[in-house]
């Protein structure tokens, strides 16, 4: 490799394979389980080495949006969307302003998740709630692992698979709200034994202002970092 010559020409090649690629499966109105025009056809209808249209077509793969298969050969796929987060996202490596967003995507995602609740909540699901609530009077000092297993479950009851599965993404978030407030958990008006109550015995809307005034303290925190910019 010659010194200070930089390659990007054959990358900015395959990026460009790739948007084009891209345009043609939506024009073309391509669905999971169709079959795909094979790497020289492709290579010979954009006018690229097949070298460039393999690099295109693996970014494709990593996403999971094609997959090869016996005799078929590649066919579109259906993307496994939270599976591909879960390839890239390491906690460890995490940046705080990545760890903040996904903070403020849990508030949001937890506010809104009351219709779900009440629509599929069962009697079980309420008792299990009931046990954790139980676990965390029982330890009466704050314990991380009770919060995740509390609003882990609230996950669990929306009956949404993608939603369950991306908690998981969430829970570095929780670390990074302990380490926020210096390792002690900081609870709202609301505990999680009143949204239990309310979960029996309330409605939506009462669900709604009590998860609220329960996640009011982050949002309070939110609103103070905005004041101090």
């Amino acid at each position: 490799m010659v010194n200070g010559i930089k390659p990007i020409a054959s990358r900015s090649m395959a990026e460009r394979v790739e948007a084009s690629l891209r345009e043609y499966f939506a024009k073309e109105n391509f669905k999971p389980g169709d079959p795909l025009p094979t790497e020289l056809e492709l290579a010979a209808a954009l006018g690229v080495s097949r070298n460039v249209v393999r690099e295109a077509l693996s970014r494709f793969k990593m996403l999971g949006i094609i997959e090869t298969k016996k005799k078929t050969g590649m066919v579109i796929s259906n993307p496994d969307i939270v599976g591909t987060f879960e390839k890239v996202l390491t906690p460890e490596i995490m940046d705080e302003s990545t760890l903040q967003d996904l903070f403020e995507l849990r508030l949001v995602l937890e506010m809104g998740i009351a219709d779900l609740l009440f629509l599929r909540k069962t009697p079980a699901d309420l008792d299990e709630l009931d046990e954790i609530v139980a676990r965390e009077v029982k330890d009466k000092n704050f314990r991380i692992g009770n919060e995740i297993a509390f609003h882990g479950k609230l996950y669990e009851m929306t009956g949404n698979e993608t939603m369950k599965r991306f908690q998981n993404l969430l829970l570095p978030v929780f670390g990074y709200v302990m380490k926020l407030e210096n390792r002690k958990g900081v609870s709202g008006k609301v505990s999680h034994q009143d949204l239990v109550k309310i979960l029996r015995k309330g409605t939506v809307k009462d669900f709604k202002e009590g998860m609220q005034a329960h996640l009011q303290p982050h949002l309070d925190r939110l609103q103070q970092q905005k004041s101090k910019r």
